[in-house]
């Protein structure tokens, strides 16, 4: 069944394309959630809340990439859900991400994926949301800041401190391990 059937399907409201379509998507959607929220059980009502308005919005998409589509509605469902779970940003001593010890280029490369991931969720929250919506999903600081409410200039400050913040995590980690 083709990405055009399957969204039919659903369109039609038939189950097993709604099936379908969830198992295609799940896994990396669910990567998605993870992304924004502090635990996996806030990843998951996420998750469901965001499915449940894929399915009811279906008929909204206008063609284009499926997956940006589904992906949009994920990011803002997570954003839509810290905004109502928490009104300001964690903030960390400024002082702290300044205190940064000099490092190698190839720092990340030594780190699998997972203990990336483990690093960037340690972040603190307004840190993560910012970084993972600049590095990760590839929106510009205008678009963030419109998203979560805050000034242009929040957003740079938070992405600054947030990569800082990272580097200090990583080299701990690093300096823990040897």
């Amino acid at each position: 069944m083709t990405e055009s059937e399957l969204i039919q399907g659903c369109l039609a409201n038939k189950a097993s394309a709604q099936e379908k379509l969830y198992g295609l998507f799940s896994r990396r959607m669910m990567a998605v959630c993870l992304r924004y929220t502090k635990s996996r059980a806030e990843a998951e009502d996420v998750f469901h809340e965001a499915f449940v308005k894929v399915f009811k919005n279906m008929h909204t998409w206008q063609g284009g990439s499926f997956e940006g589509w589904m992906r949009r509605i994920f990011v803002n469902t997570a954003i839509n859900h810290y905004h109502q779970s928490k009104k300001y940003f964690d903030h960390v001593d400024a002082s702290y991400a300044e205190t940064m010890v000099a490092s190698s280029d190839n720092i990340i490369s030594t780190l699998s994926n997972q203990e990336l991931m483990e690093l960037i969720n340690a972040m603190p929250e307004g840190y993560r949301l910012v970084f993972n919506l600049y590095v990760v999903e590839g929106y510009n600081h205008n678009e963030i800041a419109e998203m979560l409410g805050i000034a242009e200039g929040s957003s740079k400050s938070q992405l600054s401190k947030a990569k800082a913040y990272l580097k200090k995590l990583i080299e701990v980690r690093l300096i823990s391990a040897a």
